[in-house]
């Protein structure tokens, strides 16, 4: 399917492993100009390799600084940004008990503020061309619990900042959307290293949570992205959408 994509701007930061990296790969695949950013130089010349002609920004997005960089730099190479996706992100701490307060305030600062500032950033630009799609990827846990305490809240925020600013751009042409992953399997990532400390838990874990009887891929996360950016997905606005194999137990 011709999703529309060929030749269209798309900033995806947090895009050299996982969700990310599979969410540029996706993009890529449908011919768009893909920008990503991530911290590490290793992962990005990596990217460079494996798709060849994309830009990448080395830069942090927990600092405005480098916020401010990358969204300049799309402008000043391709003139414009027709899609961003907000995948940066992580979680930290314990116990809500145990978890300086400092830590949540950290978990806010990556999942959510610079989540919104990258989206506030972008708004001109769209609005200038009356198009354009924001993806801020969250999380099932953003809508019960489960995980860590710092990074659900600063989940939560996003869902909820998500459906605002959604109802907000759509008069510009701005479609403003989610995406809620569950359990993704990915080298190198958190799932992947709670196999290896304790397969047989691991095996529970999906038998007992996952009604589809498996992790999910980062590919599924990124057929939906591709999805949500396209003009196929022109009646979807302000929707976060469970990517999850059926393991959320929330009702909406």
């Amino acid at each position: 399917m011709d999703l529309g994509l060929n030749d269209k701007v798309v900033l995806v930061t947090g895009g050299t492993r996982g969700i990310g990296k599979a969410i540029a790969n996706a993009f890529y695949k449908e011919g768009a100009r893909v920008i990503v950013t991530a911290r590490g130089k290793d992962g990005l010349k990596k990217s460079e390799r494996e798709m060849p002609g994309i830009f990448t920004f080395a830069g942090d997005m927990l600092k405005e600084a480098d916020r401010k960089a990358v969204i300049q730099c799309a402008v000043d190479r391709f003139g414009t940004i027709d899609v961003l996706i907000n995948n940066v992100g992580g979680s930290n701490g314990s116990t809500i008990d145990e978890t300086e307060l400092s830590l949540f305030e950290e978990a806010m600062a990556l999942n959510f503020f610079a989540t919104v500032d990258l989206c506030k950033r972008v708004l001109p630009i769209m609005k200038k061309q009356k198009r354009g799609a924001i993806i801020n990827i969250t999380s099932i846990y953003g809508r019960e619990s489960g995980g860590k305490a710092t990074y659900n809240a600063a989940k939560a925020a996003t869902i909820s900042f998500t459906k605002s600013l959604a109802n907000e751009a759509i008069k510009d042409g701005i479609r403003v959307n989610g995406i809620a992953p569950g359990s993704i399997l990915h080298p190198g990532g958190s799932w992947q290293k709670r196999i290896e400390e304790n397969p047989e838990k691991m095996n529970e874990f999906v038998k007992n949570e996952i009604p589809a009887g498996r992790f999910g891929t980062p590919e599924e996360v990124a057929n939906v992205a591709v999805f949500l950016a396209s003009e196929k997905a022109s009646w979807v606005v302000g929707a976060t959408i469970n990517v999850d194999g059926g393991q959320s137990k929330s009702n909406f």
